[in-house]
Order: structure tokens, then C-alpha cells, then sequence
């Protein structure tokens, strides 16, 4: 039922999503890609077996126009009433050994079918748990992606751009780097389009800061080559780093090190390589997320930067 970033059939979009078909595709390209597995899209329904015909009957109604409250709060009732009991536990059991001895920290992260192309990107519809450790924590994780699934505002944006009756969403579950250093990368520049440079945001601790909007990242402009073009600075207060009983907390910084530079002139060119290698590769421009932990690269995700 699971399925590993290494298996070929990790990369069919319809059965891992827009994210685990992507860490499949860069794993098998040989990218520095964390490992993990890959709950397939058809888990869902499977959990949903007794009560599929009345969830869709509920989307259908929200499909047609109208509030989309009740719509979500009927669907996620659905959804957290499921039984996904049974076996599932210990084939999770089975994949979590597999990433490393105890209860080693994972992020568990929906991937919908639909997100990540390049018309439009679903990143931030649905749910991101970080630092998950243990088989009973993980699969209760999973449920509550199934559940975002059917939150309101995620009802909304596919009702925008695709079908609401849709139920493909995988969830990856991905060992955890303990980054030093993270963030984004775009392999253009994505307010001005221009080709000839790429984007470089960068904060202390994980890059869960810049993609939530919560901290100013240090922001720097490369020429194609690698070669630093512009920088600008900005002091952070704190980092968001693991927490040890399990999630994450936000650490303060001494001034010293909140206002280091983030990323020295070797590291934004290795950052350069790897955006130019899977560009070429992924057949476009891409909107990469990555983190360095004890100087060595680790690309966590690449999305297509939509249009």
C-alpha cells in the first residue's frame, strides 16, 4: 500500500501527488533528497470505503455555487469518523523503521493530485506537520491532512480550479533534516520574470519561516552562473527550530547571530548548481525549497514556479 521515493511508481502524480511524485523524481535523479514514503491517493477513499457516497453528495452540493462552511464541516466530520484502523498502523510501522533507528523525526504533508503543475500551485491548501515522531503520532498526522483536505478554504480553490468531488490526496511522510540554515530558491526571478537571474531567500533554522510569511529571510539575486549580484540583509529575531517533545517552537537568537549573514558565496553557488541541474532536468523553472545542515545541501522540495 506504501510507496518509497525510490520506487518508479512513486512519480505517477495520481497515485503519490504533486509533492511525492516530485521527491520521487528528484531521488531518481540522484538529488540530495531526504527519504521517505508515500501514503498513495486512493488511501483516502479506501478510509472513506462506508461513507464515500454521502462525502461526495456533501462536495456536490458545494460544487454547485453557495457557503462552502457547512460543506466543509459535514465533509470533515466524514473524514474523522473514518475507521483507517486495520492494518494501516503497522504497514506505517513497517515504512517509519525504514527512515532510521527510533523514533526519528518526520514531516507528514498532504500532496494533492492536483497541486504543483504549472497552471497553479496548491502549496499551503491543505496541511504540513513537522517533526513528528512515533507510529501513533504519525498516523494521527495523517488524518488530520486527509481532514485539511475539506477544510473551507480548501474546498474554495479547487472549487476554482478544479473538481471539488475530487478525493486524490496523498501524504508524504519524509525524514526531517536539522537544517542550520533554509529556505527557497526560484531559478527565476519570479516578480519580474526575468530568465537571466535566480531568487535566493534564506533564514537561521527551518524554512518553515519564510514559507509561512513569519520571518523577513535575507534575500540575495544570483547571475545564472552562480555569481552573487545583490544582497540584502535583515536581522532575525529568532528561529524556527525542532522542538524535542515533538513540533516545533521558535528559539530567539542573540543578536550576534541573528544579524550574521545567512549563506556565505560558496554555498548560493552550490544552491545555483543544484537550481540549473533541475531545471534542465524538470523541463522549466522551478520554485525549490532546500536546507543545509553541517554544510551539506539537502533539497526538500521543486515545484514548477506557476505562471
Amino acid at each position: 500500500m506504501l510507496v518509497f521515493f525510490e520506487e518508479e511508481r512513486c512519480t505517477d502524480v495520481g497515485l503519490a501527488g504533486g509533492k511525492g511524485a516530485s521527491l520521487a523524481r528528484m531521488t531518481a535523479l540522484g538529488m540530495p533528497v531526504p527519504p521517505g514514503f508515500v501514503v498513495p491517493a486512493d488511501a483516502l477513499e479506501g478510509a472513506l470505503a462506508d461513507t464515500v457516497a454521502a462525502i461526495r453528495a456533501v462536495l456536490a452540493r458545494g460544487e454547485r455555487g453557495g457557503d462552502l462552511v457547512p460543506v466543509a464541516e459535514e465533509a470533515q466530520a466524514l473524514v474523522k469518523a473514518a475507521d483507517s484502523g486495520g492494518a494501516f498502523p503497522a504497514q506505517i510501522a513497517e515504512a517509519y523503521a525504514r527512515l532510521g533507528d527510533g523514533d526519528v523525526p518526520v514531516a507528514v504533508r498532504s500532496s494533492a493530485t492536483a497541486e504543483d503543475s504549472e497552471a497553479a500551485s496548491f502549496a499551503g491548501q491543505q496541511e504540513t506537520y513537522l517533526h513528528v515522531r512515533g507510529v501513533e503520532d504519525i498516523v494521527e498526522r495523517i488524518r488530520d491532512c486527509w481532514s485539511s483536505f475539506f477544510t473551507e478554504r480548501a474546498l474554495f480553490y479547487r472549487r476554482e480550479k478544479g473538481s471539488l468531488t475530487d478525493l486524490g490526496m496523498a501524504v508524504v511522510v519524509q525524514r526531517m533534516v536539522q537544517p542550520d540554515v533554509s529556505g527557497v530558491m526560484f531559478t527565476i526571478d519570479p516578480t519580474k520574470g526575468r530568465r537571466d537571474r535566480m531568487v535566493v531567500e534564506a533564514v537561521f533554522g527551518l524554512g518553515e519561516g519564510v514559507v509561512s510569511g513569519q520571518l523577513t529571510p535575507d534575500h540575495y539575486v544570483l547571475a545564472r552562473d552562480g555569481r552573487l549580484k545583490r544582497t540584502r540583509l535583515h536581522t532575525q529575531p529568532y528561529a524556527i527550530v525542532h522542538d524535542p517533545d515533538g513540533g516545533i517552537r521558535e528559539q530567539e537568537l542573540a543578536p550576534e547571530r541573528g544579524e550574521a549573514q545567512t549563506l556565505g558565496e560558496d554555498q548560493l553557488a552550490r544552491l545555483a548548481k543544484v537550481g540549473i541541474d533541475l531545471e534542465a532536468r524538470l523541463g522549466g523553472p522551478q520554485d525549490i525549497e532546500w536546507a543545509i545542515q553541517d554544510d551539506e545541501l539537502f533539497v526538500l522540495q521543486s515545484r514548477p514556479v506557476t505562471t
